[in-house]
């Protein structure tokens, strides 16, 4: 095998890039990054609303937003360091059957779940939360 040493390209020595087409070849089809599901700035405005709510009561202290290809989440915690305390899922898939959204507590129970997030996040109303006793 012979050694050749590498040379860099001098500006207009560039060889000409070639055109799959003219040898009979193809190119391949464009492929385009997945579309993420996220909440848009309604639904965001009123999980905010929830959120800042039990911000205020002491319930809550920090959040996340994930969005993937399929599910976008809103988790909140109680301490950053701790699994989340609930999240709140917007699944599209979902809409035509169960309904888009839904609140997951931590170990996984469906609190509710809807077509409409102003119904699902009456969950977190504090009237619902009365201590008995």
């Amino acid at each position: 095998m012979d050694e050749q040493p590498i040379v860099p390209f001098r500006a207009g020595t560039r060889p000409a890039s070639r055109n799959l087409n003219e040898q009979g070849g193809t190119f391949a089809p464009a492929t385009r990054a997945p579309e993420l599901v996220h909440f848009d700035r309604r639904e965001l405005m009123a999980i905010l609303n929830v959120y800042g709510r039990m911000v205020a009561a002491g319930e809550w202290r920090d959040y996340a937003i994930d969005g993937l290809k399929d599910a976008a989440f809103f988790s909140v915690f109680r301490r950053a360091s701790e699994v989340p305390l609930y999240r709140i899922e917007k699944r599209p898939r979902l809409r035509q059957r169960q309904g888009a959204y839904a609140v997951v507590t931590g170990t996984g129970l469906v609190l509710k779940r809807g077509h409409d997030l102003a119904q699902v996040l009456k969950v977190f109303e504090t009237r619902r939360f009365q201590i008995v006793g």
